[in-house]
């Protein structure tokens, strides 16, 4: 397949991960050390025969609290944080473990790409009668692909969270299109593995609490990055 995007656009991931890893490395308590709490504590629950769904949708909150999807507007502001336990009950069902922490390669099997979907489906479906009651109105668009995919990247570290930054650096490298859907991963699978031997040559440092980072946190992480620096050139400490 014909590459498409900038011909330095794997060095600048794994420059932009790399660096992103290691700033939040100098603060225990920064605020984007919330998604390494939430994967761990998710990741450990599917081996577990009994769940504390309050615990784990506690753990959700303030994940998406502390990556922006509890801001002014949001619906989620009219709840507390156990609106989250129905779609917590679906993403432990035993089907989707095979989506936990899933290799890029692994998404060539259409089974597991119709997974994501499906449960993304769930996801979308869920949080929309949720906006809809809490707006009490009817609502035109539905709900963000960001809220789904941040939740997906939260608890599973399947794909990335397609919200503004990481599209925009998608857009500046020229990799992929800017929607989640089936086109968009699978050119980041074509992405990564076309770059697997220095993506991975970095990923092998980066850990939490024992648990690699998913590759699909790695690409997470650096487009990003790249995207935030592009539009706030103020430096990543800033957004803490």
């Amino acid at each position: 397949m014909q590459k498409s995007y900038n011909a330095n656009s794997a060095d600048k991931i794994v420059y932009a991960a790399t660096d992103f890893y290691n700033e939040l490395r100098i603060d225990d308590f920064g605020r984007f050390r919330s998604w390494e709490h939430n994967y761990k504590v998710f990741h450990d629950a599917r081996s577990e025969s009994q769940h504390d769904y309050s615990f784990l949708s506690l753990h959700l909150s303030f994940y998406l609290a502390s990556w922006g999807m509890y801001r002014g507007s949001s619906f989620l502001l009219q709840k507390d944080y156990r609106i989250h336990i129905p779609v917590i009950k679906e993403v432990l069902n035993k089907k989707y473990d095979v989506l936990l922490g899933i290799e890029c390669s692994q998404y060539k099997k259409e089974n597991n790409l119709n997974l994501l979907f499906e449960l993304a489906e769930f996801i979308a479906k869920y949080y929309e009668g949720i906006r809809r009651e809490a707006k009490e109105e009817i609502i035109a668009n539905d709900v963000s692909e960001t809220l789904v995919t941040k939740i997906l990247m939260g608890v599973l570290g399947c794909c990335p969270a397609y919200d503004s930054y990481f599209r925009s650096g998608l857009s500046i490298e020229k990799v992929g299109t800017q929607r989640f859907n089936k086109k968009s991963i699978l050119e980041l699978v074509n992405f990564y593995e076309d770059n697997s031997e220095k993506l991975e040559d970095a990923r092998k440092n980066m850990e939490v609490e024992g648990l690699p980072y998913p590759q699909m946190k790695m690409l997470d992480m650096g487009f990003w990055k790249i995207g935030f620096d592009a539009d706030s050139k103020k430096g990543f400490k800033k957004s803490h």
